[in-house]
């Protein structure tokens, strides 16, 4: 009994020593790189604050293409400009929507499908900075020879700097964090070619 114990307060003591590296080292702070014009733009559905991010950098011209992925079906580029809000364009030869994307890994093997023979060698990447580190870990799994600029956006809901103090931030990281050590995991065991 007192090596379950044990083994239960070790395990519990390693996610808890990992999961405080994943909100200090692995969620970013800041966007490093807002400089380096890349082929496209991937913005992964999830919130506002993604979509009118990947629009601003396409109207910035840090990419001459923009890719949604995770789009509900029956939701055109009119429909995400009127809830993106004022200010916001585009042209529909520079937008292309992926709607059969359900999941970060679906996102990733989406935009992977977008990009083939698109000449696409370079993508910045836009999510969630609390989401980032997985959707980055799925998305060189799938665009292994493509440069990867993460672009994180940080909704006002997500208060990653102060988590403790929100339950819905801790629970929203707690819960990425294991999505995180899942995929990891899963990488370990599945080889590339038997991605879905």
């Amino acid at each position: 009994m007192i090596r379950v114990v044990a083994l239960l307060l070790t395990l519990a003591c390693a996610w808890a020593a990992g999961f405080l590296w994943f909100v200090a080292v692995a969620v970013p702070e800041s966007v490093e790189d807002d400089s380096t014009r890349t082929d496209a733009i991937v913005v992964l559905t999830g919130g506002r604050e993604r979509v009118n991010t990947g629009l601003a950098l396409l109207q910035s011209d840090m990419a001459g293409q923009l890719f949604v992925s995770g789009v509900p079906r029956g939701v055109d580029l009119a429909d995400i400009l009127r809830h993106a809000g004022p200010g916001q364009h585009a042209r529909s030869d520079q937008v292309v929507l992926g709607h059969a994307a359900e999941d970060t890994v679906g996102n990733a093997i989406e935009t992977a499908g977008w990009a083939a023979g698109r000449r696409i060698s370079s993508v910045r990447l836009v999510t969630g900075a609390y989401h980032m580190p997985r959707a980055l870990l799925e998305f060189r799994r799938a665009l292994p020879d493509a440069m990867i600029v993460p672009h994180p956006v940080f909704p006002d809901s997500v208060k990653s700097r102060e988590w403790w103090r929100w339950p819905g931030t801790a629970l929203l990281l707690a819960t990425e964090y294991a999505k995180y050590g899942a995929a990891i995991v899963r990488h370990w065991f599945l080889p590339r070619k038997a991605l879905p």
